[in-house]
């Protein structure tokens, strides 16, 4: 098995373990409808930026770069 395929396989299992931590047991759990398992799933994708709060607003930065970077090439 190629060492990509295994990273994404974890990525993507860690993901999904953080999602049914958090429908269950997360700090939203008598939340609203907004806060479903689809939701979860969804927030499960970038479970790194939920677990380590600090990271989001790293990743909010980049973001930021890569946009106006984009934007100053046209």
């Amino acid at each position: 098995m190629k060492l990509a395929r295994i990273l994404i396989v974890g990525y993507l299992v860690i993901g999904l373990l953080y999602a049914f931590y958090a429908y269950f047991w997360g700090p939203y759990v008598n939340g609203s409808a907004a806060f479903t398992w689809g939701y979860r799933i969804a927030e499960a994708l970038f479970w790194p930026a939920s677990m380590f709060p600090a990271l989001k607003t790293w990743l909010a930065g980049i973001v930021i770069l890569i946009f106006v970077a984009l934007l100053m090439r046209r």
